[in-house]
């Protein structure tokens, strides 16, 4: 594995740690792909450090696991603003 590579693997899981951040807001602060972000914390990291793997593991799960409260959260917040600007404009 190349040496940024390692690096970017390292700083993105260190991120994830420290802020408890999805793949999506990973990948927007670093500027990559989910996909990306992805590949690194789930093939790459395990190769590097066991350990610090099975932490990110551990937050994406329950990142994973809140995704349907954040999702339902986003459309309630949606409508509710749709219903104001209807509002409004009468």
């Amino acid at each position: 594995m190349q040496d940024y590579i390692q690096k970017r693997v390292l700083e993105i899981s260190h991120y994830i740690i420290e802020s408890s951040a999805t793949v999506r807001q990973t990948a927007s602060v670093f500027g990559i792909s989910k996909s990306t972000v992805h590949k690194d914390v789930t093939e790459r990291l395990p190769m590097i450090n066991e350990v610090i793997a099975a932490r990110v593991r551990d937050i994406l799960e329950n990142n994973k696991a809140q995704r349907h409260l954040r999702g339902g959260e986003a459309t309630r917040q949606k409508y509710r603003h749709q219903r104001e600007e209807t509002r409004n404009q009468l």
